[in-house]
């Protein structure tokens, strides 16, 4: 059983959210919060395996109890955002003070349509729970980030060398994840990457511009009809696919469908299929954490294709679904931690 800790300053969200959480009967929802105070005191009393967080409450707001949460390392923590932009912005500062993943409320501060994203809830409470007896995991990823990462120092991009494509695919735990990858690609990387992150689509804008200001190379939001350059990565908008097309003029150009229908909108496997289309066995296929497998058949196809693919190991991955089914459907070539993605990701295209 995954003792859940609810809080939210609105009596008619508490309400709401123990109600879609017990549809799981691996969940109990042992207490609720009204404010940051009260959030902290039964963190301490309940200690719970995983808390889910509003971020504006009243007395002490969701991310100065956050902090006290983190500090004591009482449990993981799921903040439940507006759907904003203003709560874009303090859901990512959240997640960098520590917080394990979010959900966006898809109907304000106050959602009667909370089961709209009941099922992305549950799936990110079940996973939160299982950090418990995965610190050494977040300990060992600490150690790595201030240690030389091994990445091979990158020259200027060679004249005449084919330009390569990194198609990257990360769901739950990516918008924390990603930043033991992307920050160590060098600028002058002779690629064009493109990434899909599940995200709505207010969110998209506030992730990329955070992710850019840590980069070395520089990220922007995906738009229609953008030229494909190297050392850029372009980051799948929430609620369109990511795909490309070479136009009459021999240019890589960046389309924005909506269709087809899927699951995810961004969809991994949809960006991937787009970029092996374009680059062939130019491309580099990554899959990190996340839940199903979405870009697993993909995978599978850039392998086969002749192209190079990257799986999270289950040793790093916060969930092993999306790199566990690429794996299990042999379409991962190359296995490694999440701290190693980034090396391998150099290598191939240096290769």
């Amino acid at each position: 059983m995954i003792r859940v800790l609810i809080a939210d300053d609105s009596a008619l969200m508490r309400k709401m959210l123990k109600k879609v959480l017990e549809v799981d009967p691996e969940i109990q929802v042992v207490a609720a919060a009204r404010d940051g105070e009260d959030v902290v005191t039964k963190a301490r009393e309940y200690r719970p395996d995983v808390i889910t967080m509003d971020v504006n409450m009243p007395k002490q707001d969701g991310i100065t109890a956050l902090q006290y949460i983190v500090e004591e390392k009482i449990c993981p923590v799921v903040m439940v955002s507006s759907l904003t932009r203003e709560g874009a912005v303090t859901t990512f500062e959240a997640l960098e003070l520590g917080a394990f993943d979010f959900v966006a409320k898809p109907g304000g501060t106050v959602s009667s349509n909370l089961e709209q994203v009941a099922g992305a809830l549950i799936a990110k409470v079940k996973a939160a729970s299982q950090l418990k007896n995965r610190r050494k995991i977040t300990e060992k990823l600490a150690r790595v980030r201030h240690r030389s990462t091994g990445v091979p120092e990158i020259t200027v991009c060679q004249p005449g060398k084919a330009l390569k494509a990194v198609a990257m695919g990360i769901s739950t735990g990516g918008p924390k994840v990603i930043y033991e990858v992307l920050p160590l690609i060098p600028k002058d990387l002779n690629a064009a990457m493109f990434l899909v992150q599940h995200m709505p689509a207010n969110f998209t804008s506030t992730y990329v511009k955070r992710l850019n200001e840590a980069c070395q190379v520089e990220v922007v939001e995906a738009e229609a009809g953008m030229k494909i350059r190297a050392g850029v990565v372009y980051v799948g908008r929430g609620g369109r696919h990511l795909t490309l097309v070479n136009t009459s003029a021999g240019e890589v150009v960046i389309r924005l469908p909506s269709k087809p229908e899927h699951l995810f909108i961004p969809s991994v496997s949809i960006m991937m299929d787009a970029v092996l289309k374009v680059y062939g066995k130019q491309t580099i296929g990554v899959i990190m954490t996340g839940m199903g497998s979405d870009g697993a058949d993909a995978m599978v196809r850039i392998r086969q294709a002749g192209g190079t693919t990257i799986a999270e190991s289950e040793e790093s991955a916060i969930v092993f679904g999306m790199p566990g089914e690429a794996i299990k459907r042999g379409g991962a070539e190359i296995v490694v931690p999440i701290w190693d993605i980034a090396r391998e990701i150099v290598k191939a295209v240096n290769m």
